[in-house]
């Protein structure tokens, strides 16, 4: 007797068909991923459970593609990583897989996460007495003798003990850490931390949410990383900012807060003396304008990383070193630049919380952010923050416009990089702009893009003010001001919008050019729509785009991180 894909009889379903009835077969889903060999896992969006494995995967994969119908993921030893110091397991992480993998899980791949998952907390960095120690935190483990006679890791190393273990340079904390994931086995610090200054920070009626309660508690759980240090990943709009300040709070302990531009340590600030007891001479700004250093210290990137000349030393590094720092909190952590890395190091005895919308770093540092500032310790999906009400819901659209025929000669003589400018800065982005400020008259609406060339003529079209990195600091705050009060309903800011402005009723952003293919930029620029508007409207992005063009390519790569968070983009084609 044969059986039917659902488990019954063939002769069964004939009989019901003799008997005057239809054969109903009901209908078997397929599951929704394709799981391959080399760790690149295919989604299928229009599945049932696509919503919820979305979020599910990207505990231990990252987003690489998202085209319509598939979006393919990709497992790494880095994403690995992170996923067990969030408390994922190679059960729980093998267990999803074969749940929902319509076929088989490669034997390969099993193995790939078993490795990656069995090299992670199999070296640890712990403190006697008064000394740095590196051991096998396994009994009777050689793999920490073996990996001693890498050339990497040896200028690290001190004096080799009798156990196998060997003394450690407290200078060498933060560079030892990088230099071990390099080779695969990132090792587990356990060696605490300073206590730092004491500071009494006592909240002002500042009541926090259930998940960002939840952020401070994963701060302090142990799950191999020794507690006090991590990177909270938060849409914009989802108060970032107060996690680092319930975290003060819970620490009492004088902090340094390292934020990517003046207005950004101004709007910390502001949040801390609303949110706190603390006197405004408790809070100083270290920037390019003002240097004043109290017990909380504000300061800009770039100030960190400013020297007279390539071969100088960095001019503040000192200064911020020595202080009695209890923590450092990196706000946009994934902007941290490269030579505040080195700084980064050198205060590995210092509880560190990294805050970020996305923890992807465009030059593929993430492993130095997951070891040196911490690794990602809570996260929460961005739509489940808009059902929620904490954020703004948001309408993604793609307009794409064609290249005026006069242009199309030019993009075609071009080289490639020069062809994604011509497709930026695309004149009859202008013309849709337009059209789109007079639907949408009446609402804040914030014009943002890369090329300062293509900004002026979009200022001098529209009357809109415009606000670049030229733009004096006391000009912007008035403008930014003037918008949130609504007493200028448009206002158009170059990559300096990109982050850290605070401007909750702005229910519109039009992207008209953007950096090549950067999804962190992406969710920032989405971010200035995000805070919940005070009448309760939902937000609209929308992106210009040049029809097969560079900058159609880049603008998907922009768009990914976006995908993998749920949203999903309209395309409206313009002739």
């Amino acid at each position: 007797m044969s059986i039917s894909a659902n488990g019954a009889s063939a002769h069964g379903d004939l009989s019901s068909a003799r008997n005057g009835a239809s054969p109903s077969i009901p209908r078997v889903e397929e599951k929704a991923l394709v799981v391959q060999s080399d760790g690149t896992l295919l989604l299928e969006v229009h599945s049932a459970s696509a919503q919820r494995l979305r979020h599910e995967l990207s505990a231990f994969a990252h987003l690489e593609k998202s085209p319509e119908y598939f979006h393919e993921y990709r497992i790494t030893p880095i994403s690995l990583w992170n996923a067990a110091q969030a408390g994922w397991t190679e059960a729980k992480i093998l267990g999803l897989l074969t749940d929902n993998a319509r076929y088989p899980v490669p034997r390969q791949l099993v193995e790939k996460i078993g490795e990656a998952l069995g090299k992670f907390g199999r070296v640890e960095l712990v403190r006697e007495g008064e000394e740095l120690i590196l051991r096998s935190s396994r009994e009777g483990d050689d793999v920490l003798s073996s990996l001693a006679e890498r050339r990497t890791l040896e200028p690290y190393l001190g004096d080799r003990r009798g156990d196998g273990s060997f003394r450690i340079d407290p200078a060498h904390r933060g560079v030892l850490k990088v230099a071990f994931i390099k080779v695969g086995y990132p090792l587990v610090d356990r060696a605490g931390f300073e206590r730092g200054a004491d500071l009494a920070i006592d909240l002002n009626g500042c009541d926090l949410r259930a998940y960002q309660s939840e952020a401070l508690d994963a701060f302090f759980a142990d799950q191999g990383g020794g507690g006090g240090s991590g990177v909270v990943v938060l849409p914009c709009g989802a108060g970032k900012t107060v996690v680092g300040i319930g975290l003060m709070s819970r620490l009492d302990t004088q902090t340094l807060i390292l934020a990517p531009n003046i207005t950004a340590v101004r709007q910390w600030k502001k949040e801390i003396l609303a949110k706190t007891e603390l006197p405004p001479e408790a809070v100083g700004e270290y920037s390019g304008q003002e240097k004043t250093i109290a017990p909380i210290t504000i300061a800009t990137y770039q100030i960190m990383a400013h020297r007279r000349s390539k071969t100088d030393d960095f001019t503040h590094l000192d200064l911020f070193a020595e202080h009695d720092w209890g923590l450092i909190i990196y706000d946009e952590v994934h902007l941290l630049p490269a030579p505040v890395f080195r700084f980064t190091a050198e205060i590995q005895a210092r509880r560190r919380l990294g805050l970020t919308a996305t923890l992807v770093r465009e030059d593929g540092r993430e492993d130095e952010v997951f070891t040196l500032i911490g690794p990602r310790i809570y996260d929460l999906p961005w739509r489940d923050l808009e059902q929620g009400g904490f954020i703004a819901s948001v309408r993604c659209v793609e307009l794409r416009v064609d290249l005026p025929r006069e242009r199309r000669e030019d993009y075609a003589a071009a080289d490639r990089r020069h062809r994604f400018r011509i497709s930026s800065e695309n004149p009859r982005k202008l013309d849709q702009l337009v059209e789109l400020l007079r639907k949408h008259e009446g609402e804040r609406v914030l014009v943002i893009g890369q090329y300062l060339r293509q900004l002026r003529r979009v200022a001098h079209a529209t009357g809109a003010p415009l606000i670049t990195g030229h733009t004096p600091q006391e000009e912007r705050d008035v403008l930014y001001g003037q918008f949130r009060r609504g007493e200028i309903p448009v206002l158009i800011v170059s990559k300096v919008g990109n982050f850290a402005v605070d401007l909750p009723d702005a229910s519109v952003a039009i992207q008209i050019s953007g950096t090549f293919g950067s999804r962190q930029e992406e969710a920032q620029r989405l971010g200035r729509v995000l805070r919940p508007k005070s009448d309760g409207r939902s937000a609209t992005f929308y992106s210009l785009v040049t029809r097969d063009s560079r900058d159609q390519d880049f603008a998907q790569k922009r768009q990914r991180f976006l995908m993998e968070q749920g949203y999903q983009y309209e395309v409206e084609e313009f002739s």
